[in-house]
């Protein structure tokens, strides 16, 4: 039998609900938002009937506290305030409906069924999920191997609470999608899910991206316009790539994160608002906090939770189902199918993948379009997987004697920078605009610092 949570502090409300639902279901009555906690943690109701008006901790105030911890099963408001005000903030607080006090005992009782029924559904899904990641999917994200799925079932728990959460993993690991995936599986979901590459903006753009301006704040702010922390109000905001952020904006940040308000720029309104913010880094952050390029109270601020994502060359025995799940979406996408020969798939395991699951994708991709028949072969894969091994792009990588024994320090600085930045262009498929944000410079930094060196695109005409 399911059991519902009634909390009031008027017994003649709770005598009512009881004898209108106890026929069909187990009644557990309490009078205050307190002892509702407890018969929480301790009933574990598929249902809780609130009441707007309580003693102490009041019913909405309750009842965006246990959102935030993770409760999800439905919460019907029961209440004598007959005004859309409370209704729309009930809803927009958590509550799945909102019923006043001197309601119909029918429409009550179905009112109920109905969330009894989504409560059944949801523990449907969360089986079904949580079956789905034993076997080694999460989401659009896949592997079977026990690195990634200790990092699967990590995630679907902290999913349903309200934890800041950090991402660590190198480029191409899938950070995005699995910051995505924990904001599908909270109960944020269906609320905004906002996402901001701070590599990507420069620095004197990202503080108004992040928090809005007024009219008038500098020169070209003709309007007014909301920042990101306030589109993403109710729901995630995933600040990707965090540790290329400037301390000036890692300092407005945490002020946000502590008093959940922020002000635009150029005005003087505390604007509150509700966020759960996820990040995700590929940079060691606490090399960054000894450097004195990270604050290290914004940092133990954001990882509350911190989710390590494996390399794709430490879990190569996902490779042969993530080539066959992409070759399948890219075929749909095409119109054009093809497997990988036994040769082709050899060299996707020998080779390391330096930008790991991105970089994948899209040799897989460019080895389908360049392909003939119904088969992919060894032939067909960009050149630096046929030659396997370690993960040295388009001869990018000047040995350390190479760059050691140059005649002078101007000399090794160049051989350097040149091997660097042909192995991060090689990472990302030679796009400047993502080379530039994954090694922290501006994308005409990039372009100029490639003229300078005189690097080109291998196969480029001059």
């Amino acid at each position: 039998m399911r059991t519902i949570l009634i909390v009031d502090d008027e017994p003649a409300i709770r005598y009512g609900l009881r004898r209108a639902l106890e026929e069909s279901y187990r009644i557990v009555e309490v009078d205050s938002a307190k002892a509702a906690r407890d018969s929480i943690e301790r009933e574990a109701p598929d249902l809780v009937l609130l009441d707007v008006v309580l003693p102490g901790e009041d019913g909405l105030s309750f009842l965006r506290a246990i959102r935030g911890e993770g409760f999800s099963r439905p919460i019907l408001i029961v209440s004598a305030l007959d005004t859309a005000k409370i209704a729309i903030e009930a809803l927009r607080s958590g509550a799945n409906d909102y019923v006043v006090k001197g309601f119909d005992v029918a429409e009550l009782r179905q009112r109920v069924a109905n969330l009894v029924r989504l409560a059944e559904l949801e523990a449907d899904n969360t089986r079904l999920r949580r079956q789905l990641v034993s076997e080694g999917e999460f989401g659009r994200m896949r592997g079977a191997s026990a690195q990634i799925r200790r990092v699967f079932d990590l995630a679907a728990r902290v999913a349903a609470s309200d934890s800041t959460v950090l991402i660590r993993g190198e480029s191409g690991t899938g950070k995005d999608l699995l910051a995505q995936e924990i904001h599908d599986r909270s109960p944020r979901a269906g609320k905004p899910f906002i996402a901001v590459n701070c590599a990507a903006l420069p620095e004197h753009l990202i503080e108004s991206e992040l928090f809005g301006y007024e009219r008038g704040a500098f020169t070209g702010a003709s309007q007014m316009k909301k920042g990101k922390f306030e589109l993403a109000s109710s729901g995630t905001l995933f600040l990707d790539e965090i540790g290329d952020m400037n301390p000036v904006t890692q300092a407005k940040v945490l002020r946000a994160l502590e008093s959940r308000t922020i002000e635009r720029l150029g005005g003087t309104q505390t604007i509150a608002v509700d966020v759960r913010v996820i990040s995700a880094t590929h940079r060691n952050l606490e090399k960054e906090i000894s450097e004195g390029k990270f604050r290290e109270d914004l940092y133990y601020r954001l990882r509350v939770v911190t989710l390590e994502l494996p390399s794709l060359r430490e879990r190569k025995e996902d490779i042969p189902a993530l080539a066959a799940d992409f070759l399948n979406q890219l075929g749909e996408r095409n119109n054009r199918h093809a497997q990988l020969t036994h040769g082709a798939g050899e060299a996707l395991l020998r080779y390391d993948w330096p930008g790991n699951v991105r970089e994948l994708r899209n040799a897989l991709e460019r080895s389908l379009v360049l392909s003939s028949g119904k088969t992919i072969d060894i032939e067909d894969l960009p050149e630096e997987v046929r030659r396997g091994g370690n993960s040295r792009v388009n001869g990018a990588d000047a040995s350390s004697d190479e760059i050691l024994g140059a005649a002078d320090f101007r000399e090794a600085k160049r051989k350097f920078e040149i091997a660097f930045l042909k192995r991060k262009l090689g990472e990302h498929r030679w796009n400047v605009s993502r080379t530039a944000a994954a090694v922290g410079l501006h994308r005409q930094s990039l372009q100029e610092k490639l003229r300078e060196l005189g690097i080109e695109r291998p196969g480029k005409e001059k």
